[in-house]
């Protein structure tokens, strides 16, 4: 049965639902968020286990290497995941007031333009700039890919998923009966039946899709998260859940993250001593899978709250240096990747420790796009999509 979606068949909302207002702490998150996002792409150049266009140091048993792993494995837990709850709590209030079409556009403008460019120009680019530590002359390994129609969406995966998610809302939205948005913060128990949801979900999509294995550069494997934090977005909007967390919820959450944080890397470690801990972490029936898939949210969902609250309560206003990066968040996000590719490339062959390395690129990768955001932002066409 296909939903045909109208502008009529979209109904308005039961109550007025006015945009979620600008918010310092989470445009504060936001930001240094994106420049996590930077620093876990300078470890995966220098031996985290993930997919990226220039890798120098190849995976290995080094305990730099498996420090980098531990980073980037602990990013993933939450940090994507955060990028889609913000997402979902600054929806429904635009969708309600623009109507269902002209949010979609303008969704499509935001999202599917830069998507777009990268796919086509900045991903392209990267990829011929990281082929030169191969040997490779960027400019004839540019032409071979254009004349290809090559198409790398590289982190714009993220606008891809976004803008399938807006959909996803909007097909809800026209739903006869549907349920009114909850005022009231989830309790620690819906929160708990969130948590093993999700890591269910997890484990499900990953006997399909296994963590590595991408569909349109979709990590599906990822996605019960992603989807329920969206979801959660949503709902919280009217309530302002993301702007009030309450303490009731804040802190034993937080303290369940941290006892949570240090269960998975010991099943790894124990793995070799204990046969009935042996799996594959990427997906399958076996038990690495399953704490790894369940591990997750229980980190998750105490980070996101722990961070909320503390960004909430450290910016009640931003000066100047925070509301420009703020602002430029979004552009360092899409630009990011042939920055950081071109400055690991510049010192290559320096001798220093990954460490090191990993620190100096990602420092040196946020600097410079803060800086090139700023220039770019200067034009008004770019102004008026990003």
């Amino acid at each position: 049965m296909t939903v045909l979606i109208t502008e009529q068949s979209i109904p308005p909302a039961r109550s007025p639902l006015p945009p979620v207002s600008r918010n310092a702490g989470i445009d504060a998150l936001r930001a240094v968020v994106t420049l996590l996002v930077v620093f876990h792409h300078s470890a995966l150049t220098y031996g985290a286990i993930g997919g990226w266009f220039y890798r120098e140091v190849p995976t290995d048993g080094r305990l730099e290497t498996k420090l980098l792993i531990l980073f980037c494995t602990v990013n993933q837990a939450w940090f994507m995941g955060l990028f889609f709850l913000l997402a979902g709590y600054f929806t429904p209030g635009p969708a309600e007031q623009k109507g269902g079409w002209r949010y979609l556009w303008e969704r499509l403008t935001r999202l599917g333009l830069p998507l777009l460019i990268f796919g086509v120009v900045i991903g392209p680019i990267t990829i011929a700039l990281a082929q030169t530590a191969k040997g490779r002359p960027f400019a004839a390994t540019l032409w071979y890919l254009w004349k290809r129609g090559t198409f790398d969406s590289g982190p714009l995966w993220f606008a891809l998923a976004l803008l399938i998610f807006c959909v996803f809302y909007l097909i809800w939205r026209a739903v006869p009966f549907q349920r009114r948005a909850e005022s009231v913060f989830p309790s620690n128990g819906v929160l708990l039946l969130a948590a093993l949801g999700t890591g269910a979900g997890a484990f499900a999509l990953r006997l399909i899709w296994p963590v590595g294995v991408t569909v349109f550069n979709l990590q599906l494997g990822y996605f019960a998260s992603y989807g329920v934090l969206f979801a959660a977005g949503c709902a919280g909007a009217a309530g302002h859940w993301l702007t009030a967390v309450p303490e009731r919820v804040r802190r034993p959450w937080l303290t369940v993250a941290w006892l949570t944080l240090p269960i998975f890397p010991a099943a790894i470690l124990l793995a070799p001593i204990v046969p009935a801990l042996r799996g594959d972490t990427s997906g399958g029936w076996n038990p690495q899978a399953m704490v790894y898939a369940f591990w997750e949210p229980f980190v998750a969902w105490g980070f996101i709250l722990g961070l909320l609250h503390t960004f909430e309560q450290r910016f009640q206003t931003m000066g100047p240096i925070w509301a420009s990066l703020a602002r430029r968040a979004y552009t360092i996000f899409i630009i990011h990747p042939p920055i950081l590719v071109v400055i690991a490339l510049l010192w290559r062959d320096v001798s220093a420790p990954h460490l090191v390395k990993f620190a100096v690129t990602g420092t040196l990768a946020c600097l410079v796009c803060f800086w090139i955001a700023g220039l770019l932002l200067r034009v008004p066409s770019i102004r008026k999509v990003i």
